[in-house]
């Protein structure tokens, strides 16, 4: 019985082995560029760029922390066969960008950063500065390590403006594995350059007759976001971190000052120190999620969210 449970396993291994070889070639056969994205908003880029001529995958999925992500044994398996993968520089991908070279020498790993000018990550500290003070900007090289470690906002994905120059660049590399489609890629690309300047006009109007353009945020996610649409976030985080307590304090004593009755936080990351605020000042927490995968339909939500909070508040 023993030999035979042996064999039996020996089997069923093989056949698992069989049966994972053959999705991997299946998915690199079905006519389709295999691509893996780190964040859903990427994934939705992506699609509307590479339309039924790509399969997206997405590391971080919904609800889950892009900061701490761990990619799942599965998931690297399925990057061992993939053709393309776009990184945008969310803190997990240093911790692992090494292994996920190794495991797939042939993956070509693409930074979606290229050509954008990167700004420092908020802090509470930066309301006291004038408005015109030049900020460092730092444009990305060929081989970029900058992550919020290094100080420097990774959240591009939330200026539409910045999203139209990862377009371009998804695009590009797009067209160089697809060549013969090219011209479907490009005219894909138009298209969703046109709809992102679109968006960005609507949520200009969404914000015009805002009476404040502070924002009191949690996690300081909307930097590029804020830049482009004349806001100013204030976040509670300290190099993310919650802050202290002479740090709290002199956040709730600023809160009380500009009549600041809104806390806006995201689903994917402790809330503690909002709700801590929020109490000192009997302020409101709203969510809003900066991961959302329906970019337009999302984008538009958080303006509105944002917009109809403050003024509700008279903030």
């Amino acid at each position: 019985m023993i030999i035979n449970f042996k064999k039996n396993l020996f089997i069923y291994i093989l056949i698992f082995f069989t049966l994972i070889n053959w999705i991997s070639c299946e998915k690199n056969t079905n006519g389709k560029l295999s691509v893996f994205v780190s964040i859903l908003p990427q994934k939705y880029f992506v699609e509307r760029i590479g339309g039924d001529r790509v399969d997206v995958s997405v590391l971080v999925g919904p609800g889950q922390n892009p900061h701490a992500y761990e990619p799942l044994p599965q998931q690297m398996l399925a990057l061992s066969s993939a053709q393309i993968y776009f990184r945008i520089g969310v803190s997990f991908e240093d911790s692992w960008i090494h292994r996920i070279e190794a495991n797939n020498p042939k993956l070509k790993i693409v930074d979606t950063r290229l050509g954008i000018q990167l700004v420092p990550l908020d802090s509470f500290e930066d309301i006291t500065l004038p408005s015109d003070t030049a900020e460092a900007h730092h444009e990305v090289d060929e081989s970029p390590q900058h992550t919020e470690h290094e100080g420097l906002d990774p959240h591009i994905w939330l200026s539409p403006d910045l999203v139209k120059i990862q377009a371009e660049t998804i695009c590009e590399t797009l067209c160089q594995f697809d060549s013969g489609n090219a011209p479907f890629y490009q005219e894909n690309l138009r298209q969703f350059c046109q709809e992102l300047d679109a968006l960005s006009q609507e949520i200009q109007q969404v914000f015009i007759n805002m009476p404040s353009k502070k924002i009191l945020v949690f996690h300081p996610a909307w930097g590029y976001f804020s830049r482009q649409f004349g806001l100013r976030q204030i976040p509670i985080e300290i190099e993310g971190k919650s802050p202290g307590p002479k740090q709290l304090a002199a956040i709730i004593d600023f809160a009380r000052k500009e009549r600041i009755s809104i806390i806006f936080v995201q689903s994917q990351m402790s809330t503690h120190s909002a709700m801590a605020i929020a109490n000192e000042l009997d302020a409101q927490v709203v969510t809003i999620d900066p991961l959302g995968e329906d970019y337009m339909t999302n984008l538009k939500q958080i303006a509105t969210t944002i917009a109809k909070n403050v003024q509700s508040t008279g903030n």
